[in-house]
């Protein structure tokens, strides 16, 4: 298991046919080899499973990634519930150009791009 830095970037929408670099998000999680989020670490280290969310014409966003049912939610402030929530996150492996869907706390599903993984 290793923390690593993910970076998320919006891809391809209707509005943003190229995708968008100025909407991204930057995850700090516990990966296996296979690229799977460790789910036993990132329980027991909560405080290290940390999100930073980048919006044009918004102030950055801080938060932790957090259980939520059978799913994860990127929760702003901590333990706060209007957070994104991040869809198969931990049935699929985290690689650079992998897809992410998220929903936001007004209910749209956007997708994103993995662009980038570094150890933390």
């Amino acid at each position: 298991m290793t923390w690593t830095m993910i970076r998320l970037e919006l891809d391809r929408t209707p509005a943003f046919p190229n995708g968008s670099a100025a909407r991204s998000y930057v995850l700090r999680l516990p990966l296996d080899k296979d690229g799977a989020i460790d789910e036993a670490a990132c329980l027991a280290h909560a405080e290290l499973a940390t999100v930073r969310r980048f919006w044009p014409n918004e102030p950055d966003r801080h938060g932790y990634l957090r259980r939520a049912g059978d799913g994860w939610r990127l929760s702003y402030p901590a333990g706060g519930t209007d957070g994104d929530t991040l869809f198969r996150l931990d049935t699929h492996a985290i690689r650079p150009g992998a897809h992410i869907m998220l929903t936001g706390p007004d209910g749209a599903t956007l997708p994103f791009l993995v662009k980038a993984l570094a150890a933390a």
